[in-house]
């Protein structure tokens, strides 16, 4: 015999007595589950009174329970990407090397020697083990130090050499990036005065030379990593710009941009400018981004000479600047990481240099577990796509992307982009003409089972 429904709302503190209602408070607190189901009763309720059914405790557990998840879900989740650029600023551009995280586990959450040395007993800094390992890489007695982004590095410059002077910098080179952050902005935030120096399309060495006044602090070089002048064009390189301050003395810095730290050609990087090529032109300092060509967490480094980075290291902007523990252990992984030659272990170098063969292969694998889990309900190709570099990086630099396009005779593009990114994980992908596009290039270990089981939940509601 089946039991009738109930008649009327079920009480809170019945509710709250409940073995699930116990379980919720264990998991997320008691405050935050008697919240959660005090919504979903008085939210049930209110349609009972308006003439809908009387609300189950089934009904008030399964709400309660989702707000939950989706009040507690971490501030951080995994995506599927599967557009084609591999530093995809929105989507935390270049992912961490699983086994470097597991180290980190293991390691961070004890106490660590961030600023002791061990050895002697006495204080150390925290740059030194990043510091030998650049020293190592380059064969330069440069020196480091390590902010939280690349933004601060610059900022941190311009303070310590500029700081109540003048700052003379190319006008091609006035770059904006991302949030809206300009140059000259990011300049007198750290007490710089900007003297433009050249035209847009075109500097020269003598325009420098002209600009450099009894104020002058710093000759700055700043590579324009998010956008490129083409045509009739010229620009003063940093073997000019660095001879220039030394007949002046004068320092200089350069802003690399990107942090390649291989040889061109190693990976498919446009024509990024490489740290070993700007190291031997010998500026007095240059900075660049960790998470992006370099492949490692957000950071950015400034590498100096001796006496310039003592400059830096008694500025006390620094310790506002600087990065933490977590930063330095990520980071220093990563560098360990090119000191032993294994950086095709660094997820963002390993997409940069996969074959465009080995990516159609896997391309073709993925269209084949398409159509097979989906039962046939979409239409499937292999196409060759664009992807892009990203993250600031090689801005009209494409790459060999081949894809996955796929349709539905029901669905449109945009819906099927839709519920995707809806899902869980999300799935970042393409609209191009009428289909979905799943670039392979940026699929990580897994990413091509969550898109077929992604496809194969969206077939099954279409029918």
């Amino acid at each position: 015999m089946t039991s009738s429904p109930p008649s009327h709302p079920p009480s809170m503190d019945f509710l709250l007595r409940r073995e699930w209602a116990q379980a919720l408070s264990a998991a997320f607190g008691r405050e935050a589950a008697k919240l959660a189901i005090g919504h979903a009763l008085d939210g049930l309720r209110r349609e009972w009174l308006s003439g809908g059914p009387a609300p189950d405790e089934a009904a008030v557990r399964g709400i309660a329970t989702e707000a939950l998840k989706r009040g507690f879900r971490p501030p951080l989740r995994r995506v599927v990407n599967a557009t084609g650029v591999v530093l995809h600023t929105n989507l935390g551009r270049a992912p961490l090397p699983r086994l470097l995280l597991d180290e980190a586990a293991k390691t961070l959450c004890r106490y660590v020697d961030l600023e002791m040395d061990v050895e002697t007993g006495e204080r150390g800094h925290r740059d030194s083990k990043v510091e030998s390992a650049f020293q190592e890489l380059f064969h330069t007695d440069y020196l480091a130090i390590v902010t939280n982004n690349n933004a601060s590095a610059v900022m941190l410059l311009l303070n310590t050499f500029s700081k109540g002077r003048e700052t003379v910098v190319s006008r091609g080179e006035l770059v904006e990036i991302g949030g809206g952050f300009r140059m000259p902005e990011v300049m007198a935030a750290a007490g710089a005065r900007l003297v433009e120096t050249g035209t847009t399309n075109k500097t020269r060495i003598g325009d420098y030379e002209r600009a450099i006044g009894p104020r002058t602090g710093l000759l700055l070089k700043v590579h324009t990593s998010n956008f490129r002048v083409v045509g009739f064009t010229r620009e003063v390189s940093l073997v000019e710009l660095a001879e220039l301050g030394r007949k002046r003395s004068l320092p200089v810095a350069f802003d690399l941009g990107s942090g390649l730290l291989l040889p061109p050609g190693a990976v498919n990087a446009g024509d990024e400018p490489w740290l070993g090529e700007a190291l031997s032109a010998a500026p007095d300092a240059i900075c660049f981004s960790a998470d992006k060509l370099l492949g490692g967490c957000q950071a950015g480094v400034i590498l100096a000479a001796p006496g310039a980075a003592a400059k830096i290291r008694a500025n006390p902007l620094l310790r506002a600047l600087r990065a933490d523990k977590y930063t330095y252990f990520l980071l220093g992984g990563v560098l360990d990481l090119y000191r032993k030659g294994r950086w095709a272990e660094i997820p963002a170098l390993q997409m940069l240099s996969a074959t465009e063969e080995s990516l159609k292969r896997r391309a073709a694998a993925l269209r084949k577990a398409i159509a097979k889990d989906c039962g046939g309900k979409f239409r499937t190709e292999v196409v060759m796509a664009k992807g892009r570099v990203g993250g600031g990086s090689a801005p009209l630099y494409d790459l060999a992307s081949p894809a996955v396009a796929i349709s539905h005779p029901s669905l449109s593009a945009a819906e099927i982009e839709s519920r995707l990114r809806a899902g869980e994980p999300p799935i970042i992908s393409v609209v191009a003409r009428d289909n979905v596009l799943f670039h392979v290039r940026t699929l990580l270990g897994g990413d091509d089972k969550a898109i077929v089981s992604g496809l194969a939940a969206l077939s099954g509601e279409a029918q």
